[in-house]
């Protein structure tokens, strides 16, 4: 049985409707994802737990991860909270090791800390924070908290001291002390070679984007995997959660308006280097190009032109809601949770998506 974890934007209406969602023995777990202003996470959270979901996981755009996951977590009783993912370097390990540990502590042992390194531009001139060797940095960054989190569970001097971060100083009136319950687990995004590497090698699962094919996945990111374990000696469960977007509708014109936002996000995704290597395992170096130059040039209206249908259905699964359900199955190669994302996250966004689970169990 694969796992859908679905990432959406939940409404007042769209809350009660996850109540259609029966599960039987066989059913996927399903995940939430939340989004919006903070007093709709409030009402939300609760609803989303009555109604039988089993996860809530937000995201970190235009609000702190961490705050509204608090709100949830004390409206909220078994089920799993997250984040996918927060931003690791636009905070030192010490403040996210502080954020993560008393969520985990409020929540009863809830939290997965997915965690994400966005890219230059946006840790540097956004977060005003510093950017190099990403991969060295991130694999140093999760060290770090493990080192943070040991001398707080175990009352053990800390001293870490590393190429990017050091941290040798904890009073004990500073230390929050030890968790009673287990640590959360870290899934780290990655989607070149070297970002999969230190996700297999430190972290406790592997987020894969939505830009990433099928192809590219099972032929590149899985073996990459499966050999940096093997050669860390790694042998603990480790979580893949894969990601692919959805262009649904329930009329030709709803569909229609979807497959555009659809192409115009691939677009934007292609735009940046760091998903060359997926594009260049299809032999598509030249969307990246072309994408990139629309992107420095202000034409992003006009992005989704560039994607052609072969490349639409690499990354998309598209139609209706039933059609959607009938496509899943076939995007779960080789991962333990699937995520569907919708580009548009409009207020038809939730119903939509939770047509395409109400389908999958008829």
């Amino acid at each position: 049985m694969h796992v859908a974890y679905l990432l959406l934007t939940l409404g007042e209406a769209a809350a009660s409707l996850l109540t259609m969602l029966v599960k039987g023995p066989d059913s996927p777990i399903i995940d939430v994802g939340l989004h919006g202003p903070l007093d709709t996470l409030r009402g939300a959270a609760a609803q989303v737990e009555a109604a039988g979901g089993s996860g809530i996981f937000v995201s970190e755009a235009k609000h702190d991860a961490f705050v509204p996951l608090t709100a949830v977590a004390e409206r909220t009783r078994d089920i799993t909270i997250g984040t996918a993912v927060a931003i690791a370097f636009a905070r030192t390990p010490m403040s996210l090791a502080y954020a993560a540990h008393d969520l985990q502590q409020l929540s009863g042992g809830r939290l997965v800390l997915g965690l994400g390194t966005q890219i230059e531009p946006h840790i540097v001139r956004r977060f005003g924070m510093p950017w190099s060797r990403p991969a060295a940095r991130m694999k140093e960054y999760v060290a770090a908290l493990h080192a943070i989190w040991d001398s707080w569970q175990e009352g053990t001097r800390l001293d870490f001291r590393g190429d990017f971060y050091t941290h040798t100083l904890m009073p004990e009136a500073f230390s929050p002390g030890p968790l009673d319950v287990a640590r959360p687990p870290v899934w780290l995004a990655g989607v070149g070679p070297r970002m999969v590497d230190v996700a297999a090698e430190a972290g406790d699962g592997l987020f894969i984007h939505p830009m990433t094919s099928i192809a590219y996945r099972t032929e590149v990111m899985l073996p990459a995997v499966a050999g940096a374990r093997a050669r860390a000696g790694r042998t603990a469960p480790f979580t893949i959660a894969a990601m692919v977007m959805v262009a649904t509708g329930e009329t030709e014109e709803a569909l229609a308006a979807a497959v555009a936002a659809t192409r115009r996000q691939i677009a934007f995704y292609a735009s940046t280097p760091a998903y060359l290597p997926v594009l260049a395992h299809h032999g598509w170096e030249g969307l990246h190009d072309a994408a990139n130059a629309g992107m420095r040039e202000g034409r992003y209206a006009t992005l989704g032109d560039l994607v052609d249908d072969d490349v639409l259905h690499a990354f998309a699964v598209v139609g209706d809601p039933r059609q959607i359900a009938d496509q899943l199955p076939s995007r779960c190669a080789g991962v333990d949770r699937l995520t569907m994302t919708m580009p548009s996250q409009d207020a038809d966004a939730t119903n939509l998506a939770l047509a395409v689970l109400s389908s999958s169990r008829t």
